[in-house]
């Protein structure tokens, strides 16, 4: 697994915590430095399930000052993955990237239906 969060992003902190606190190990990514790329924001959109909407970082300053809320009505999907992808401050996070899910933010009761069933498995 992955995980694609912000050094300075409490949910972040909580995440981590989280999964230390379930003896869960997974690859940290700075989303900052090492923000997902196109062809990977299209997978997770594809495989989540997930309107792209849910991606953005709708509390970021980035998507504050870029006006984003009124931009993205008027734009295609293509374009909204384009701008996602040119910065990784426009991403929610975390990301929590596993082989058969993709999960965005962090909601405890989610994580913990995604990730403690799957150790019971």
């Amino acid at each position: 697994m992955e995980i694609y969060c912000y050094n300075r992003c409490s949910t972040c902190s909580k995440a981590l915590t989280w999964l230390q606190q379930h003896k869960i190990k997974a690859d940290i990514k700075d989303i900052k430095d090492q923000h997902p790329d196109l062809l990977t924001l299209t997978s997770w959109v594809k495989q989540s399930g997930l309107p792209l909407k849910r991606f953005f970082n709708t509390s970021g300053l980035l998507y504050k000052n870029k006006n984003l809320k009124e931009r993205l009505v008027g734009m295609s999907e293509d374009q909204q993955l384009e701008l996602l992808a040119s910065d990784g401050m426009l991403v929610k996070r975390p990301v929590l990237v596993g082989k058969d899910f993709i999960l965005v933010g962090f909601k405890e009761a989610e994580w913990a239906k995604a990730l403690l069933a799957q150790e019971a498995v």
